[in-house]
């Protein structure tokens, strides 16, 4: 196989973020993989979501603040999601609802408003991303996901109370140091690595994470992450297998013992991500099982993302940083070719991310 080049990886590690993300999309959130099974079969390739999710709590969820709560409140259809509010107090609604085979979920879109801006200054300004996602996220019509995090939430509700975008990032919550926090890193651990120097690396993933989240917690994986994208880019024939499994050691989950014992027994990935490990967003259970899938599929961009999009969960954040750390370490040339022009966005996603490598490889 031809040698790599870093262009190649960057292309890769763009591009299976977003493949990793719409991938799993239908199934996002599903905890009851009979449901999953029933509704989708095993997930292949992209499908739209369906209407009744069995284990969506949307409607719990505050639509004033993070987290659970009333559905009194008008950040969700007053600043952000215009007109998505009535869905939020549908029980049973999926949280993609109106979504597209091949769609991106917001998260994802909002590391496109990253992309785009970066594109445009030809640097990482966090000024330039907190003036383009306002704007994003407060336009009508701007994407058609119906679902924002409780960050998301947080972050509005200090805007419309007039604080400065630099100031908006709420409070830790429970669900604060989730996987979805680490899926806008990679665009800037990718411009930092120019300098060669991992503090650079560090102070830019930090002060990327910390415009949207304050948790001390999750800034340790992030600084995992951005280690291991850097190992991956930077090294001239870097083995992902050992490189993610000495990672997840490192983070507490026994990720060698695991992997023998699964690979000795014959044993399901489901045993993990879902036995083992929580299929939730929580970044303690979320991330050691992207190092357990980076591990347990090294050379196989294809079967590591089947196998997380069909363990449900908060598989769309896992999917993304999975794809991003194994189209890293593989190039673009290991993502099968029908899920990059099944995007719905390809175009324009193509155009992005080849500006973004002609920017900054």
């Amino acid at each position: 196989m031809p040698t790599l080049t870093p262009a190649d990886r960057l292309r890769g590690a763009l591009w299976g973020m977003f493949v990793g993300d719409a991938l799993a999309m239908p199934a996002h959130w599903y905890y009851d993989l009979a449901a999953l099974r029933r509704d989708f079969g095993t997930i292949r390739d992209y499908q739209a979501p369906k209407d009744f999710h069995p284990n969506s709590i949307m409607a719990l969820a505050s639509t004033a603040r993070a987290g659970r709560g009333s559905q009194e409140g008008e950040v969700v259809g007053g600043v952000i999601l215009k007109g998505k509010k009535p869905y939020w107090g549908w029980p049973n609604t999926h949280y993609h609802r109106g979504m597209r085979a091949g769609d991106n979920t917001l998260n994802l879109l909002c590391v496109r408003v990253l992309i785009r801006a970066m594109n445009a200054a030809g640097r990482y300004d966090p000024a330039d991303f907190l003036r383009d996602y306002v704007a994003f996220m407060t336009a009508s019509d701007s994407h058609n996901d119906t679902y924002a995090e409780s960050y998301h939430r947080d972050f509005f509700a200090n805007y419309a109370r007039g604080l400065p975008p630099e100031r908006c990032a709420g409070a830790e919550g429970h669900d604060t140091a989730s996987i979805g926090g680490l899926v806008s890193l990679p665009p800037v651990i990718l411009t930092a690595l120019r300098s060669g120097d991992r503090a650079t690396v560090d102070a830019a993933l930090l002060t990327q994470l910390r415009l949207t989240h304050r948790s001390q917690k999750l800034e340790r994986y992030a600084r995992a992450l951005g280690e291991l994208l850097v190992r991956l880019i930077q090294d001239s024939e870097p083995q992902v297998g050992p490189l993610a499994r000495a990672l997840a050691e490192r983070l507490g989950f026994p990720a060698a013992a695991v992997l023998a014992q699964v690979e000795r027994e014959h044993g399901s990935d489901l045993d993990v991500i879902g036995g083992r490990l929580s299929p939730a967003c929580y970044i303690d259970q979320s991330f050691p099982a992207v190092l357990y899938l980076a591990a347990r599929y090294p050379d196989d961009f294809e079967a590591a993302l089947i196998v997380n999009a069909n363990a449900g969960g908060d598989n769309c954040h896992r999917g993304a940083v999975l794809g991003t750390i194994l189209g890293a370490a593989l190039g673009d040339r290991a993502i099968p070719e029908r899920w990059i022009h099944g995007l719905r966005a390809r175009a324009e996603l193509e155009e992005e991310i080849e500006t973004f490598i002609a920017r900054f490889a």
